[in-house]
């Protein structure tokens, strides 16, 4: 495990925002639990405006993690603590709304599995992990890492972020720090500073909420423009639960306007798949048609049902 001398350490903290003091919660400790909680969500209503300045720079991310997984390459979250447990939250969401391979979004959590539950103490620091953490997942030029560190700093994070780049993959930096802090090289720099917390250092607040909010935007897009919706409608998600199936079921109808019993015939026919059968319905194809089609349009529902009526269209003049 690499180390630095304390006193470096000391001022670095020092210079960065999500260390700072925050000037409107120095009472805290004298704050009735009313005025703590009107405190800590009036902190919490301004994070969604400073994601919202950083859009051009999301954008870009978008557009790179898209790249990648249309050409079999993976989106792997690298992060210690608080911001590499959302990281893990939110590729492990994808396979279930997205019907996304688990393997596409990935999450390296310093400390392992374990510190998603418990903190595991300097796991942040073991530069050497964060740069085998990328080695044993034989990350390459497809892939794109992305490393959250709401203080910028952390070293498992930054080693993770340099070793992906070194094996030339596309790299994304999440802080919480200002854009100019960032003195190493990666292809998107992402800096929503959401300012100093209400409790001081304490990260899983106003940052987190923030790095959540980024995830989830980036994931979305990326999975809408791969043809993983129908409108508004997941039409990709796996039933894997009761819950799942019955929504499968409300989607089909709500897009298609059946009723129940049909809905849940043709969701058979179509063997559990959302997509197929709403190409079924709305084209009134059978279920190798819409497939084929859906093959074709690469996944997008819209094409498949339009590319089936032009043909018939085509057909009948």
């Amino acid at each position: 495990m690499t180390s630095r001398p304390d006193r470096d350490i000391f001022r670095e903290l020092q210079e960065l925002t999500t260390e700072a003091r925050n000037p409107r919660s120095t009472d805290l400790d004298r704050m009735s639990a009313g005025e703590i909680l009107r405190l800590i969500n009036d902190e919490d209503r301004r994070v969604p405006e400073i994601v919202a300045g950083e859009i051009t720079y999301i954008e870009q991310a978008v557009d790179l993690v898209v790249t990648a997984l249309r050409s079999g390459g993976r989106l792997i979250y690298a992060g210690a603590g608080t911001s590499g447990r959302l990281g893990v939250l939110d590729a492990a969401e994808c396979p279930p709304t997205f019907g996304a391979d688990p393997s596409e979004v990935q999450g390296i959590m310093a400390g392992g599995e374990g510190a998603l539950v418990r903190a595991v103490e300097g796991a942040e620091d073991d530069a050497e992990a964060g740069a085998k953490a990328i080695q044993d997942k034989q990350v390459g030029p497809n892939d794109v890492v992305m490393g959250i560190a709401a203080s910028r700093r952390t070293p498992f994070v930054l080693a993770a972020v340099a070793e992906a780049r070194r094996r030339g993959a596309k790299t994304i930096y999440l802080t919480m720090n200002a854009r100019s802090t960032i003195d190493f090289p990666v292809d998107v720099a992402i800096c929503p500073v959401v300012g100093p917390e209400v409790l001081m250092g304490s990260t899983r607040m106003k940052s987190g909420m923030g790095q959540r909010m980024v995830l989830t935007m980036i994931t979305t897009t990326a999975y809408v423009l791969l043809g993983k919706t129908y409108e508004n409608m997941m039409v990709d998600l796996m039933a894997t639960s009761a819950k799942l199936r019955e929504r499968a079921k409300r989607v089909v109808m709500t897009v298609t306007g059946v009723d129940y019993e049909t809905a849940e015939a043709k969701l058979k026919d179509a063997n559990g798949s959302v997509k197929v059968a709403v190409v079924m319905i709305l084209a009134k194809a059978t279920a190798p048609e819409a497939i084929k089609r859906l093959t074709d349009a690469s996944g997008f529902v819209r094409n498949a049902i339009e590319t089936i009526e032009r043909d018939r269209g085509k057909a009948s003049t």
